[in-house]
């Protein structure tokens, strides 16, 4: 009963891990086109009225701001701006960190090896993660997923060569776990190939 129990809660938590990040940028959506709405009125009488002019046209404007303020952080000006909001005020909210550092990633962009996809030694066998920080040390924690939900799992602190990161986006990294394994064989390449560029041979799992 209590295994049962444990399942469904891990099932539920794993479900709202999805779904909360679609519900909450379709709240901030809505919303924008909500107060939009105001401002694009005027301009509904341009187009035909059997078109929902207002809803298309706040949705455009939605998106032009996304688009201006996606330039304008690019700058040196707008990076340092991001960076002290960022620091007194985002990175008080709970959460906040983690969803930057996932949408960073998934936009393709470097973050400091936060998230970065390995392959990491757990008993005999290679099991697909995610690295979220390095100690000094040269240990590592590590993310491993539990399939096939890429955002919860479970959080391991292992020696430095029981990790191995690999060089693949991290998309194709969260596509392997979403597909049950499917794609595993290129990430295993990727980290041979890593191993190859070392000079090192590839070793099996367990071995030192």
């Amino acid at each position: 009963m209590k295994n049962a129990v444990v399942f469904i809660g891990r099932c539920v938590l794993a479900g709202l891990l999805v779904v909360l990040p679609i519900y909450l940028a379709l709240l901030l959506l809505l919303k924008g086109m909500a107060s939009a709405g105001q401002l694009v009125r005027p301009f509904t009488r341009l187009l035909p009225e059997s078109l929902p002019a207002q809803e298309i046209l706040s949705v455009l404007l939605v998106l032009v701001v996304c688009f201006v303020l996606g330039l304008a952080v690019r700058t040196r000006l707008g990076r340092a701006a991001r960076g002290r909001l960022e620091t007194s005020v985002f990175g008080r909210i709970p959460g906040y960190e983690l969803l930057r550092n996932l949408t960073l990633q998934v936009a393709g962009e470097k973050n400091d090896g936060i998230w970065k996809p390995a392959l990491v030694e757990i008993e005999e066998a290679l099991v697909p993660g995610f690295i979220i920080e390095a100690f000094e040390d040269g240990r590592y924690t590590v993310f491993v997923p539990s399939v096939p939900t890429p955002f919860a799992g479970a959080v391991y602190v292992l020696d430095g060569p029981r990790v191995h990161p690999i060089d693949v986006p991290f998309t194709q990294a969260v596509k392997v776990i979403t597909k049950w394994g499917s794609g595993a064989r290129e990430l295993v390449l990727a980290m041979e190939s890593a191993r190859g560029r070392d000079g090192a041979p590839a070793a099996a799992p367990g071995e030192r």
